[in-house]
């Protein structure tokens, strides 16, 4: 990456988290279904058209500007939707159209919003500073659901992972040629995101692409943000309430640095002490003003 790049980069990321000054308590008033990725299971997706209304009153207009093939993805995430009783439809946008006034008017009708996955970049290129954008946020906050898998889940908070290294390793390599083989000081790219969920970091298809050293590196060198890793075919729901409930097939990984210790910039090697980590199944609940996680017990409760 360039030096130009670079200080681009930290410079968005040193806005975002002024913008994000009161932590990840800052929440949208409607519901964030956040999901890592991978498959997308009836019951799961059943749960966002809850969250946009339930069948046959919920509206969703699908946003697929991640995909590389939009139109097709488009269809397809839309068809799955109107199998589970909503009324959707895509809204393939460039950033023109994006800008405009019929498609910012489309958003504003819509009960629910649902991102599909693909690159993250390509979707924040073409909303960012946009009018459809800026309805997004608005209906999110007078209380329609916003909803994205893998791609659409990154793109959720005020500072996202692009997917981009700072400085590329060499070594990087495995079975989806993605995984990031150390924990390192600036390493890890990132870049404003929507803004929809502020503190917070997103992560996503976490434990089948072993995604950890990012996340850490990512947590460690900026301790405010809370970092989420969601894996495939699971949900982070960021409720009403700003509490965090995890729905799905296997688990979320909170990690909390914001009390931790960490080596000083300019030390030239990355560690922390009393980094707080939470692995959480569904049906568990996270807090973010406190930290505190609570697993489900076997009998429905909390603990």
């Amino acid at each position: 990456m360039s030096r130009t790049r670079t200080l681009a980069v930290v410079g968005a990321v040193l806005a975002a988290l002024a913008a994000s000054a009161t932590g990840a308590t800052a929440q949208s008033r409607g519901p964030l279904f956040i999901v890592g990725g991978g498959e997308r299971p009836p019951e799961l997706m059943q749960r966002f058209v809850d969250l946009a209304g339930g069948p046959d009153s919920a509206r969703i207009v699908v946003i697929p500007m991640a995909s590389s093939s939009p139109a097709e993805t488009g269809r397809e995430h839309a068809a799955q939707l109107r199998d589970l009783g909503a009324e959707a439809r895509p809204l393939v946008l460039d950033r023109q159209r994006a800008d405009g006034a019929d498609a910012a008017r489309a958003v504003r009708r819509a009960s629910g919003i649902w991102f599909p996955g693909g690159s993250q970049s390509r979707l924040a290129d073409t909303l960012r500073s946009t009018a459809v954008l800026a309805a997004i946020r608005e209906r999110n906050r007078e209380g329609a659901a916003v909803g994205g898998t893998s791609a659409g889940a990154a793109v959720m908070s005020d500072s996202m992972i692009t997917g981009d290294q700072i400085r590329p390793d060499a070594d990087t390599a495995g079975y989806y040629g993605d995984e990031f083989p150390r924990i390192a000081r600036d390493y890890i790219v990132l870049d404003p995101g929507f803004g929809l969920l502020s503190g917070v970091v997103v992560d996503q298809h976490f434990l089948r692409r072993e995604r950890h050293n990012r996340l850490i590196s990512v947590v460690l060198d900026h301790p405010r943000l809370l970092g989420v890793g969601i894996d495939e075919s699971t949900a982070v729901i960021v409720r009403t309430d700003g509490t965090w409930e995890v729905a799905g097939r296997s688990t979320a990984l909170v990690v909390d640095a914001r009390n931790a210790r960490v080596t000083p910039p300019g030390s030239g090697v990355l560690g922390a002490v009393d980094v707080r980590v939470h692995v959480l199944p569904a049906g568990a609940t996270f807090d973010p003003p406190s930290g505190r996680a609570r697993l489900q017990r076997a009998g429905g409760g909390g603990r």
